[in-house]
């Protein structure tokens, strides 16, 4: 019988598509280090979120392990090319919240550009401000798409919908698929001086760290908004918080952080920011189809 460990909170639902076919579970999701290097022995599977971290001493531990389940998108706290090496296949699912976040985008954009946040803790606290929360519109601005995949796809499909002409740069994808959606191909520093919004849809890798620093900041329209719902990393926040009290563009829109949950709360006191607690997966559509994805791949490996 094939013994799975979930190491991290998971709907249970996944726990019972594997267990009806007679795999064995044990859902330990406040497991410590040190207990998970004891027994990850035991175990032909390991299913974690972002909390569990996936090493090279962990992996040179786990003897018998087949595959590694990652529920959701990033694969930052798994050493996959050591998991690789060892023949462990990491699987994860990056289709099951591509909605939801494509569609908590477009809110940032909205809430941002409108000042959503402002006008609706103002008028919580009695206050009357309509003179000073005057936006703009999205029609007929221009989107600056950072990495077209699978979210910056649906992005540009809702704004495109909206009126707004689309912009990309991704060195990765091909000029029919683009065409196909619409879209135009420019360099990074063309998509940043010329766009109104700007959105990044890049995984968090030694070439996208900081890839929006001062130097890229500053190219932006003063009346740009930036939104980041990818890795709080790939912009680096010094200069962003420095940029925004500036005046160096509008706004930001922001789901994700350097360090979650932050501790320097100078960021999120700026009025010119709207804020989400790293929410951009947390719909009940998507953790349903996450449940269905990973468990049909990790089944698909313990048992072929």
């Amino acid at each position: 019988m094939a013994k799975v460990l979930v190491s991290d909170i998971i709907h249970p639902e996944f726990i019972n598509k594997l267990e009806e076919i007679g795999i064995q579970i044990d859902y330990k999701p406040n497991i410590k280090n040190d207990q998970l290097f004891e027994t990850i022995p035991d175990y032909d599977g390991l299913v974690v979120r972002p909390r569990t971290k996936v090493t090279q001493e962990l992996i040179e531990h786990a003897s018998k392990l087949k595959v590694i389940g990652r529920a959701g998108v990033g694969l930052d706290n798994i050493d996959v090319t050591y998991a690789k090496e060892k023949g462990i296949i990491v699987v994860n699912t990056p289709e099951a919240p591509s909605a939801s976040v494509a569609e908590l985008v477009i809110g940032l954009m909205i809430s941002t550009i409108r000042h959503i946040p402002l006008a609706d803790s103002s008028m919580r606290e009695g206050k009357w401000i309509k003179s000073k929360l005057t936006g703009h519109e999205l029609k007929d601005k221009r989107l600056g798409i950072i990495g077209l995949g699978r979210v910056g796809s649906i992005v540009a499909q809702i704004a495109s919908a909206i009126g707004m002409s689309i912009v990309f740069f991704d060195p990765y994808v091909i000029d029919e698929y683009a065409e196909k959606l619409g879209v135009n191909r420019v360099n990074l520093e063309t998509l940043l001086k010329d766009s109104d919004v700007v959105t990044l849809h890049v995984p968090l890798t030694s070439e996208t760290y900081h890839m929006i620093g001062k130097i890229e900041l500053n190219i932006m329209k003063k009346s740009a908004i930036i939104i980041n719902t990818s890795r709080g990393a790939v912009i680096d926040e010094s200069a962003l918080i420095e940029a925004l009290k500036s005046g160096k563009i509008l706004g930001a829109g922001l789901d994700v952080y350097s360090n979650e949950p932050p501790t320097d709360l100078e960021l999120f006191n700026l009025p010119n920011v709207t804020c989400t607690p790293h929410i951009g997966s947390e719909t009940l559509e998507t953790k349903e189809r996450v449940v269905t994805l990973l468990a049909e791949k990790v089944i698909k490996i313990l048992y072929k």
